[in-house]
C-alpha cells in the first residue's frame, strides 16, 4: 500500500532537514545583505542587482536538477542520495558566503557573485530532492499535511536557531578585548576613550542598553562625521587612542560597552552554524524512506514531462504565487536588522524579533494541516495572504518607541505566513498527483522544482527591491547621514510594500483549480492504480 502512514520519528527526522536548509537560506535571507553592505562595504544597487542576477539564473539549474532528481537510480533512491552528497558541500558553501578576504572592490564584487551563484547551485541540488520527497514518502494526501506540518516546524524552528542566535555569537566570536578608559563630564554625560591590542577593519562600538548616544570627541573624526548615534562603526588601529561623547545613560562602567569585529563575529558565528546544518541534513537521509514510485510501464521521456509541465494549470498557477510570495517574505525577512538598526535605533532587539516571529511561525504550521481540512487550502491560503499581509502593512503608523506593538504586529502577521508557506509544499505534492492522474506520468522532482524556483527568484526579486528602494533613498551602511535619510524608504519596505505584493498573491490564487473534493477523487484514482501494479 503506497499511501503508508509516517512514524513521528520519521516526520522528525524530514522536519530537521528544513531545519538545515534554514539555516543556510533564512541566515542568507536576514543577514546577507546587510553583511554585504554594512560589513563587506557593497553598495545597495550593487547587492540588488547581484540577488536578481543570481537568482534569475538559478531558474534554469533547478528545472534541471528537478530532471536529474526523476532520473537518478541510486541504492538510497532518487531524491534521498542527493541529501547525503550534499549535505558538507552546502555547510562549505555558506560558510564561505561569510568569509571577508582581503579584495579590491571589484574583487570584492567577483567575490560575492561566485560564492553567492555557487550556494545557490548547491542549494538547489540539496533542496528541490529534499522537497519532492515527501511526495514519495506517502501517498495520502493527508498524511503530507501532516508531514508538511512537521517539515514547517522544523523550518521554522532552523530559522529560531540562526536569526535568534547570530547576533549574539556575532557579539561572542567578535569582541575585541578593548581597553577603556571613562571619564564623568556631568550626569549621564562620559569622555570615553578606547583602544585595542590589534588593528581590525569596521569595528562596532555600542552600550550594553543601546540607549546611549556616542559622537566623536576632539579628532580628524568629528569632521567626517559629527552625527550622534547610538552605535557608532569605524576602523581601528592597534593601541591608538579614539576618544568619544557618550550621552544618555548613567552609571556606565567600561564592561557596559561592546567593541564588536563584525568581520570575524559573522564569519565565525556562520561557521559554528554550519557543523549543525551539514549533521542535521545526515540525520535526514538516515531517517527517511522513499515508498512512492513511477508507474512501471513509464519511460524516460523529457519531451513529454515538459509538455505536461506546461499544460499543468494548477502548477502554472503555484509557480506565480509562490514567486509572489516568497517575494512578500523575503523583503520582510530582508529588511528587519535594518530596520531594527537604524530605525529602531536597536539591533540587538532585533534577535528577540525574530525569535517572536519564529515562534509565531511555528504556531501557524501546527494549525495548518487542521485548518486545511476544515476549509480547504485554498481557501485558507487565500485567506493567509490576506490578513498577513493587512496586519504587516500596520507597522507603517508604528514609531521608534512602539516596540511592544511593532512586535506584536510582527507576530500577527507572521502567524499567517506560516500557514500559505506550509501550504505552498504540500499543495505541489497534489499537483504531482494531479500530473500523474491525467497524463499517467509523474514527475515529481520536475514539479517541486517549482517550489525551489519560486523560492530563490522571489528571494532574488526582493532583494533587488530592497536594493533599489535604498539606493533610490542613498543608503549606504557605513555612512549615518545617507542612513538616516532613507528612513522612510526602510519603513515603506516593512509595511506596505509588502501588502501590495500579497494582494497579488491573493488574487492569482483564486484560479486555482484543485478543489479538496478534486483531491479526493484523485487521491483514490491513484491508490486503486498502485494496487493493480
Amino acid at each position: 500500500m503506497k499511501n503508508t502512514k509516517i512514524s513521528i520519528s520519521e516526520k522528525i527526522g524530514y522536519a530537521l532537514g528544513d531545519g538545515a536548509a534554514n539555516i543556510a537560506w533564512r541566515g542568507v535571507a536576514t543577514f546577507l545583505f546587510i553583511f554585504y553592505t554594512d560589513v563587506f562595504g557593497l553598495s545597495p544597487v550593487t547587492v540588488g542587482v547581484l540577488f536578481l542576477v543570481a537568482r534569475f539564473s538559478d531558474g534554469i539549474s533547478d528545472v534541471l536538477m528537478g530532471i536529474i532528481g526523476d532520473r537518478t537510480t541510486s541504492k538510497y533512491g532518487k531524491f534521498r542520495s542527493w541529501i547525503l552528497w550534499t549535505a558538507i558541500p552546502l555547510g562549505v558553501i555558506l560558510s564561505l558566503l561569510f568569509t571577508t578576504p582581503d579584495l579590491s572592490d571589484s574583487g570584492k564584487i567577483a567575490y560575492a557573485y561566485i560564492t553567492y551563484i555557487l550556494f545557490t547551485l548547491i542549494y538547489t541540488a540539496n533542496n528541490i530532492p529534499y522537497g519532492a520527497l515527501m511526495a514519495v514518502m506517502t501517498g495520502d494526501d493527508k498524511e503530507r499535511t501532516s508531514l508538511g506540518s512537521y517539515r514547517m516546524v522544523g523550518a521554522f524552528a532552523g530559522g529560531m536557531f540562526v536569526q535568534g542566535a547570530l547576533l549574539f555569537l556575532v557579539i561572542y566570536f567578535g569582541n575585541v578585548n578593548p581597553d577603556i578608559i571613562l571619564n564623568k563630564i556631568e550626569d549621564k554625560t562620559f569622555r570615553v576613550s578606547v583602544s585595542v591590542p590589534r588593528s581590525v577593519e569596521n569595528v562596532n562600538i555600542k552600550t550594553e542598553n543601546g540607549i546611549a548616544m556616542f559622537s566623536w570627541a576632539d579628532g580628524p573624526q568629528k569632521v567626517q562625521d559629527s552625527i550622534a548615534s547610538v552605535k557608532k562603526s569605524f576602523s581601528v588601529e592597534a593601541n591608538k587612542n579614539y576618544e568619544f561623547i557618550v550621552t544618555g545613560e548613567n552609571d556606565l562602567t567600561a564592561e557596559s560597552f561592546s567593541i564588536i569585529d563584525q568581520k570575524r563575529g559573522y564569519s565565525n558565528s556562520i561557521y559554528f552554524m554550519s557543523v549543525f546544518l551539514t549533521l542535521f541534513m545526515f540525520i535526514t537521509f538516515y531517517t527517511t524512506k522513499e515508498r512512492v514510485h513511477p508507474p512501471k510501464a513509464q519511460k524516460n521521456n523529457l519531451k513529454q514531462d515538459f509538455k505536461n509541465l506546461l499544460k499543468n494549470k494548477p502548477w502554472l498557477i503555484l509557480l506565480g504565487v509562490g514567486l509572489l510570495f516568497n517575494i512578500y517574505n523575503s523583503i520582510k525577512q530582508g529588511i528587519v536588522i535594518i530596520y531594527f538598526s537604524h530605525y529602531l535605533n536597536n539591533q540587538i532587539l532585533a534577535a528577540s524579533f525574530l525569535i517572536g516571529l519564529m515562534f509565531a511561525s511555528i504556531a501557524g504550521a501546527m494549525i495548518t494541516a487542521p485548518l486545511g481540512k476544515r476549509f480547504g487550502k485554498k481557501s485558507v491560503f487565500i485567506t493567509a495572504l490576506l490578513f498577513s499581509g493587512g496586519v504587516n502593512a500596520l507597522l507603517f503608523f508604528c514609531g521608534p518607541g512602539d516596540i511592544e506593538i511593532i512586535f506584536f504586529l510582527g507576530m500577527l502577521s507572521e502567524l499567517a505566513s506560516a500557514i500559505f508557506a506550509t501550504l505552498f509544499f504540500v499543495m505541489l505534492a497534489d499537483v504531482a498527483d494531479y500530473s500523474e492522474f491525467k497524463n499517467t506520468r509523474r514527475a515529481t522532482g520536475l514539479i517541486y522544482s517549482a517550489g525551489s524556483f519560486a523560492t530563490k527568484f522571489g528571494g532574488g526579486i526582493a532583494g533587488a527591491i530592497i536594493g533599489f528602494v535604498l539606493g533610490a533613498f542613498n543608503y549606504n551602511g557605513q555612512d549615518a547621514v545617507s542612513i538616516q535619510g532613507a528612513i522612510p524608504g526602510i519603513i515603506m519596505l516593512m509595511s506596505w510594500i509588502p501588502l501590495i505584493i500579497a494582494l497579488i498573491a491573493a488574487g492569482l490564487m483564486l484560479l486555482y483549480p484543485l478543489t479538496q473534493a478534486k483531491i479526493n477523487e484523485i487521491t483514490l484514482e491513484l491508490q486503486s492504480r498502485r494496487l493493480k501494479e
